[in-house]
């Protein structure tokens, strides 16, 4: 079972940042869309920001303008600065890749979440 591995989660004072990154291990070999989700207690998961293989970017309108996804392609692995933290960006922080193992198809792949909790 493929797995991507999530690191920087924690918690933070209103107004502070935090970095997550997520690697995929490189059994991976052509990954296509890479982006972050968020899923706060009692509500969907829900799209924060993605990045295509050409480096095209969308974030959600609550997001846009404090947090800034980026990838880098020969480690398979995708970071997600956020800045200016909200109490309501407070959530389960989970990563997605859509990419293709070795003599697989292609599929999606998801991280086991990182919480991000913003204090006021």
């Amino acid at each position: 079972q493929v797995q991507l591995v999530e690191s920087g989660g924690g918690l933070v004072q209103a107004g502070g940042s935090l970095r997550l990154s997520c690697a995929a291990p490189q059994t991976i070999i052509a990954i296509y869309v890479m982006g972050w989700y968020r899923q706060a207690p009692g509500k969907q998961r829900d799209l924060v920001a993605e990045i295509t293989s050409g480096g095209s970017t969308t974030y959600a309108d609550s997001v846009n303008g404090r947090f800034t996804i980026s990838r880098d392609n020969a480690k398979n692995t995708v970071y997600l600065q956020m800045n200016s933290l909200k109490t309501e960006d407070t959530a389960v922080y989970y990563c997605k890749m859509k990419g293709r193992a070795v003599l697989g198809a292609a599929r999606d792949y998801w991280g086991q979440g990182t919480q991000v909790t913003v204090s006021s």
